[in-house]
């Protein structure tokens, strides 16, 4: 988790927060926290290092829709990375 970036975690995050969310919906998702447009060039390669990584897995629902799940790799980073926060910020 050390070696991506903010932007990435935040996909992370979405994607666990989604059921098998599709690429737009991680867009949409994104654009209304960070409240500015995140441009396709940015969004599917960062996806795409993810599941390169083996932190998510990349899923085809039609010829022109994929949709995004976390690995268990994917979930334990994740569960890794709140508890690593915790030690640092009680909420």
């Amino acid at each position: 988790m050390y070696d991506l970036t903010g932007f990435q975690r935040d996909l992370l995050y979405v994607i666990a927060g989604e059921e098998e969310p599709h690429g737009l919906a991680i867009k949409e998702e994104l654009e209304e926290y960070y409240e500015k447009e995140i441009h396709h060039g940015r969004l599917y390669p960062n996806l795409d290092t993810l599941v390169d990584k083996g932190l998510v897995e990349k899923g085809r629902r039609d010829r022109r829709t994929n949709f995004y799940t976390l690995t268990r790799r994917g979930q334990r980073e994740l569960e890794a990375r709140r508890e690593w926060e915790a030690q640092y910020v009680d909420l």
